[in-house]
């Protein structure tokens, strides 16, 4: 009998992944079975040679890091992990299951994926977040990340490679699975991976191009690969055939999302011939990493003073502050879109440059940059101004569905801004962030409020929002007041009260002129800081509605009608008889003074006055 060389190995154990995959997806009954077989002998050589991997602890930091950025091909990512010994082949037949983890494209729901992924372009922005930490902090894993061809029309693969050959990410591998078709035609270049490779090395990559079927080759250029020091990340592009394997899949279109039904399925499995289901991958020993605890201590009081009356940005605190948690916090990374001097992220990098990301002009890239560091436990805080962060909502999305741990902060929100126009100004973002289940949105009206409320967004788990607002505004408060997540201040009451004005930023000095105005025709109105726009006091806005003489509230917000402070306050008082009025930015503005601007907008000081009146008649 033949001996079976290690290329025959190889072979036979890239079937059987073969096998499952297909096997998994017809007993899905949907999937894309022909994008995992253009890949399985790509990721055969890795999990059987190069990967290194600790099934016990998925988040070891001495495990090499695997992100699948073509997320369709998720039954292949669970075959690899399967025929690793992490759980029973028989479970991929679960898949796509309401009640199995083995979900339609990676999700946490899976604990050996890296990444939520299935919105294409994604994924190298993840690795390279990964790669970063690896780099500034000395630990030895590396992080490969496979893409599709189809994906590589995203821009955000280029931010990610052009951010990777800047931050000289060489321990960061990418591998193209160059196979030519997408979901309705061939892919932007086809078959012509020196299209591919000569567009990566502009990028500052150091590029090889391989027959991705041909195991020698794909050996060869992971050595080269993983023995490189030139400083520069790694692309492998592969030239593979989409349902590589089968005659009547391989390179052929109108396959894509579609499983083989059983009696094609058959005639696979026929066509694979005999495979041996004993096989497995056998992990390389991750590196031995000692666990270092991140330094975590309890925040104390800021050093930031200030005393009301004083007039401070919030946007000002918000570098300040973030630098003294990061002192008692080693786990705080700051990153920022090339806007730090007016986020004030700048005072965070003085202090603590080593945790200091520039990620330049390039949202998306950062937000994945952010997903894959809070992956491996870092808490990274991601600023740039408000209204750029929704160019990168796909991303934030995803890093929801991922739950990850990230604190967005948007700066310059609000037509208050003032000259710099309606492109600059943030007035969806509370909407945008508020949208996404468990999500926690806080909008400071002073400094004080957010030198409070910050320690607390650094320990809260999951995605958080502090909107920061660019012109100064007066402190409110006294050092000794206390904030929490859900909480608001009741700034203004008596038991003349005729009804609630709520607000939140940069209204809440605008209020509180209206209620000056008000007094001095003997109209005494309750003013109400909703600093926590989510979750939004509830409590609080319902004993305000049985402490007024009308049962009415008017919310007034910078920000567009919908979406913001007004229908979080509708929403918690729906089950009461209480009336709710809305006063909100309902047109695009223009460049302007702050307070001409608050003017048009009809939500300044007068608007609210006006507003009183009508509701009171």
């Amino acid at each position: 009998m033949k001996q079976m060389t290690h290329t025959d190995l190889l072979s036979e154990k890239a079937k059987l992944v073969r096998s499952w995959s297909l096997r998994a997806t017809t007993a899905a009954g949907s999937g894309h079975p022909t994008t995992c077989m253009s890949a399985a002998d790509l990721t055969t050589v890795l999990f059987e040679k190069y990967f290194r991997y600790n099934l016990q602890d998925p988040l070891d930091l001495g495990n090499d890091r695997f992100i699948l950025s073509k997320g369709h091909a998720a039954p292949l990512l669970y075959t690899l992990f399967a025929l690793s010994g992490a759980f029973s082949p028989e479970e991929l037949l679960t898949l796509r299951k309401f009640d199995s983890r083995l979900e339609g494209h990676p999700t946490p729901r899976f604990p050996f994926s890296d990444a939520s992924t299935g919105s294409l372009g994604q994924g190298l922005s993840i690795g390279a977040g990964l790669a970063l930490v690896a780099k500034r902090e000395k630990l030895p894993y590396r992080t490969f990340v496979l893409t599709g061809d189809g994906e590589l029309a995203e821009g955000q693969v280029w931010e990610a490679l052009n951010f990777a050959s800047y931050y000289k990410l060489d321990n960061l591998i990418m591998i193209a699975d160059i196979n030519r078709l997408g979901q309705s035609q061939e892919t932007m270049f086809e078959h012509h991976i020196d299209e591919y490779m000569n567009r990566f090395r502009a990028f500052g990559a150091d590029v090889i191009g391989i027959d991705g079927h041909n195991f020698s080759e794909i050996d060869k250029a992971y050595e080269d690969a993983l023995s490189s020091k030139s400083g520069k990340p790694y692309v492998i592009v592969a030239k593979t055939f989409k349902g590589s394997g089968v005659s009547f899949l391989e390179n052929k279109d109108g396959w894509h999302g579609k499983p083989l039904k059983e009696d094609d399925l058959k005639k696979a499995l026929d066509e694979l011939g005999d495979v041996d289901e004993s096989l497995r991958f056998t992990l390389k020993k991750q590196s031995q990493v000692k666990r270092v605890s991140p330094k975590k201590g309890v925040h104390q009081k800021s050093s930031f003073t200030c005393k009301r009356g004083d007039e401070i940005a919030t946007r000002e605190v918000y570098g300040a502050v973030l630098a003294e948690i990061g002192a008692t916090d080693s786990g705080v990374y700051s990153l920022d879109a090339e806007v730090k001097n007016s986020t004030f992220s700048q005072d965070f990098k003085k202090v603590f440059p080593e945790r200091f990301v520039e990620c330049f002009i390039a949202e998306q890239n950062m937000v994945g940059v952010a997903v894959g560091m809070a992956r491996i436990g870092k808490k990274p805080f991601v600023s740039t101004f408000a209204a750029f962060l929704t160019r990168a909502f796909d991303q934030i999305r995803m890093a929801g569905i991922g739950h990850a741990n990230i604190c967005f902060t948007g700066s310059h929100a609000g037509v208050s801004i003032g000259e710099d126009g309606s492109s600059q100004m943030g007035l969806e973002d509370i909407a945008m962030f508020g949208v996404l289940p468990d999500s926690v949105v806080i909008h400071p009206a002073d400094a004080v409020t957010t030198v409070k409320i910050l320690p607390q967004l650094a320990s809260h788990v999951g995605i958080s929002y502090l909107r920061t607002l660019r012109p100064k505004t007066p402190v409110l408060y006294d050092d000794n007041e206390t904030f929490h997540i859900g909480g608001s201040k009741t700034l203004r009451s008596s038991q003349d009260d005729v009804l609630t004005v709520v607000a939140a930023g940069i209204t809440v000095p605008e209020a509180l002129k209206a209620y000056d105005l008000l007094l001095k025709e003997g109209i005494t109105i309750r003013v109400l800081d909703c600093y926590s726009i989510k979750p939004v006091d509830k409590e609080a806005l319902l004993q305000s509605l049985a402490k007024t003489k009308k049962k009415i509230i008017l919310t007034v917000e910078d920000h567009f009608d919908h979406g913001g402070l007004g229908d979080y306050v509708l929403n918690a008082v729906s089950d009461s008889e209480a009336r709710v009025q809305k006063l909100s930015v309902k047109k695009f503005s223009r460049s302007g003074k702050g307070a001409e601007l608050l003017s048009d907008a009809g939500i300044d000081a007068h608007a609210i006055v006006e507003a009183v009146h009508n509701l009171i008649k």
